[in-house]
């Protein structure tokens, strides 16, 4: 069976749900809005350039989950996917999915984005299985630390190494479709790479070696 592996930040959707979830829990009052805003859009930035410190981040991004309680947490999730993350899912993303799905693919959403965050919207792309850097929780209280590997650059290999050996699959027939440079490491290790409007630094790349690019946004070439 094909294993068919998406990133989710600007690639499924329109925009990066890490990001605009900093943003809305700056709009919402639950971290200090200028300070926070400040960190998080120089975050944002490091990560396109390629300079991102994943330890320095997750660090940040995690600790609002550490400060709130879970129900509080839970409640302000549902109105951000509502309202941030459903309007900017793409709906050429959807349709791809599906023909993945009827082609009998084993789908599966993989991102560095926390699970906090992604799971909900794996579930509203209707794709069952989620790779995702996992907030460490005691009692159910999150630690604003990190369970395990993030799914980062390299993590995101071993993380997926992990999934098929508890999952059964292997690498045989695999595709993977990013946006970001970021995801080379995945990108190179999967038999169909696919570059999904990609970023300038991946478009250099995807040129240079012939991989299939494609346009979500619009055009049938990204």
């Amino acid at each position: 069976m094909a294993l068919t592996l998406f990133d989710l930040d600007n690639t499924l959707l329109a925009g990066d749900s890490d990001y605009l979830w900093g943003c809305f829990l700056a709009q919402q009052g639950i971290v200090d809005s200028a300070t926070y805003e400040r960190e998080n859009a120089q975050f944002y930035r490091d990560y396109h350039a390629g300079s991102l410190d994943i330890t320095a981040f997750l660090r940040f991004s995690l600790r609002p989950l550490r400060e709130h309680s879970r129900s509080l947490l839970e409640t302000l999730r549902q109105q951000f996917v509502t309202e941030q993350i459903e309007p900017i899912m793409l709906p050429a993303a959807r349709a791809l999915i599906a023909a993945h799905q009827a082609a009998g693919d084993t789908l599966v959403i993989i991102t560095a984005t926390n699970a906090f965050v992604t799971a909900p919207i794996a579930e509203r792309f209707g794709i069952a299985h989620l790779i995702a850097t996992e907030p460490a929780e005691i009692n159910g209280q999150y630690t604003g630390e990190v369970a395990g590997i993030p799914a980062f650059r390299d993590g995101k290999v071993t993380r997926l190494e992990q999934w098929l050996a508890a999952n059964g699959g292997d690498w045989h027939d695999s595709t993977f479709y990013s946006d970001s440079h970021n995801d080379l490491p995945l990108l190179e290790r999967v038999t169909r790479p696919i570059a999904v409007d990609p970023d300038p630094q991946l478009r250099v790349i995807a040129t240079a070696r012939g991989w299939q690019m494609l346009s979500l946004r619009g055009s049938n070439n990204a």
